[in-house]
């Protein structure tokens, strides 16, 4: 059975408030755009994880880059967080952010591993895009349209956001992409389309 979520997208908020918190945090101990102070802190790097600190996997999707960087995660979050976790209910949606945000940033220290080229990488953009593939595959499953979105509606922002990180410095876009399709593949396993209720109140025609 599915998963009945409360009306408030309680474990949205919890995770928005961790996040701002971390943020406000590393702000006091030093300067969020200092990468070298973000890479102390548990944000994501190459080297690091060779060397078996696999726990920074974890970290980094809660550690950002700056207000600007934030805010704009945590926009969207807002907006595309509580459909999905009132869609799949709280202890799956929990499930699959973590896992989106950790896909996320795996894909991303393998690429990097790959091209050799290593850069220091933080943020929920992972768990986010994650949140924005469950949705896609949830569109598929009620044929084109969920609650407000459409598959179409969906496919253009992932495009023009991954075009944008393509197009700009600093945007971790195999993040992105890593997030997008562990959470598309988590929302396969965890989301159960709901059956139509029964409407029970006329009287059964097979009874006397």
């Amino acid at each position: 059975m599915q998963e009945k979520s409360g009306k408030k997208p309680i474990i949205t908020i919890a995770l928005v408030i961790i996040n701002v918190i971390v943020y406000l945090i590393l702000e006091q101990l030093g300067s969020t755009e200092d990468t070298e102070f973000m890479l102390k802190k548990g944000a994501v790097y190459p080297p690091e994880i060779l060397r078996g600190e696999y726990w920074r996997l974890f970290t980094a999707m809660f550690m950002h880059f700056g207000f600007e960087h934030i805010l704009n995660n945590m926009f969207v979050f807002i907006c595309a967080g509580p459909i999905l976790e009132q869609g799949l209910g709280h202890v799956k949606y929990l499930i699959l952010y973590l896992m989106a945000g950790m896909g996320g940033s795996t894909l991303s220290c393998l690429h990097m591993l790959q091209s050799g080229e290593y850069a220091v990488s933080a943020g929920a953009s992972g768990a986010i895009f994650g949140i924005i593939g469950a949705l896609l595959w949830i569109v598929i499953r009620h044929k084109g349209k969920y609650e407000t979105l459409t598959g179409k509606g969906l496919v253009f922002m992932i495009l023009i956001t991954l075009y944008y990180g393509v197009s700009s410095k600093g945007v971790d876009n195999w993040g992105h992409i890593g997030g997008l399709l562990m959470g598309f593949v988590m929302a396969v396993i965890l989301y159960r389309k709901p059956r139509k209720a029964v409407d029970l109140s006329e009287e059964n025609p097979y009874t006397n």
